[in-house]
């Protein structure tokens, strides 16, 4: 029985469609869904974003800017499962999206992990670091549905 569904997001058009597929399955299961996003900090260091691209027409550090715009895409998919019956979470982590993705889905004892593909070749996917890749090849007991773009 799946009664806890993980859905990483990352605001893209690809994981829209998970989240959607997700609550559908959701509504048939009597599941409940945890919209996670993980902020990948690990290739910045200090930076900032130039004002003219940020919300507030402030210069601010690329780490806080990354978050506003995880906690962005979140509320639209929370609003999501809020428009079809279904009781949602949301969690922002940090670190290598992969590691986090399957970290989550441990803690939260998620019985399934619903994520978006592009659908890269295995080939690409190890050398342009597909999330989707990494998570399906991770050491972990919990199914991995893929939607494909």
């Amino acid at each position: 029985m799946i009664t806890k569904i993980l859905v990483p997001t990352d605001g893209s058009e690809t994981a829209g469609k998970s989240v959607k597929y997700a609550i559908g399955l959701a509504k048939q299961m009597g599941s409940t869904i945890t919209l996670l996003a993980v902020v990948d900090d690990r290739f910045f260091m200090a930076q900032s974003i130039p004002n003219e691209a940020t919300s507030t027409r402030l210069i601010e550090p690329v780490g806080d800017y990354l978050r506003q715009a995880a906690e962005a895409y979140l509320e639209k998919a929370s609003k999501q499962c809020e428009k079809g019956g279904i009781q949602s979470k949301k969690v922002i982590r940090h670190g290598h999206p992969a590691e986090e993705i399957v970290k989550e889905a441990e803690k939260s004892k998620a019985d399934l992990i619903i994520m978006g593909s592009h659908g890269r070749t295995a080939l690409q996917a190890a050398l342009l670091g597909s999330v989707t890749f990494g998570v399906i090849h991770k050491d972990t007991k919990i199914p991995v549905l893929v939607v494909r773009k």
